[in-house]
């Protein structure tokens, strides 16, 4: 398996979030976003993305790229656990299993990088069957 292959597979879903995100206008759940008219909270929330994937993007080809794979999987993992909060707030429209799946593909991602890198940085060396059994090599 690649190095880090469930990080790039959390970065997708968490992406494919954002993307539902700005279909669900999620802005609302900020309170400085509902102060705005909606096409202006929707032009910053959006804008707002831009440099926020530059970051990112820039992070991960840089000399600290190992931390911040591990600062994004821990954010998805946080950020099911935000949504989980926010779950019944009167502009939280996150409630189908579409968006559920994006929310909970990043977190679960996240959670099975760490676990793996967290294995490999401690001599276990783990695989993944082809009967998805996960156990160590021989």
């Amino acid at each position: 398996m690649p190095e880090h292959f469930f990080f790039y597979v959390g970065l997708a879903f968490i992406l494919t979030h954002e993307m539902d995100a700005i279909w669900l206008k999620e802005w609302n759940i900020f309170p400085l976003f509902l102060r705005l008219p909606e096409a202006t909270a929707y032009l910053i929330f959006t804008a707002i993305h831009v440099p926020l994937y530059i970051l990112i993007f820039w992070g991960l080809i840089g000399a600290a790229r190992a931390g911040w794979i591990v600062g994004l999987n821990s954010f998805c993992i946080i950020h099911v656990g935000l949504h989980v909060v926010f779950r019944n707030h009167k502009h939280n429209h996150f409630t189908s299993v579409f968006s559920w799946f994006l929310i909970l593909g990043a977190g679960i991602a996240g959670a099975l990088d760490l676990l793996f890198t967290f294995c490999k940085a401690h001599l276990i060396d783990i695989e993944i069957s082809p009967h998805n059994a996960i156990r160590n090599k021989p």
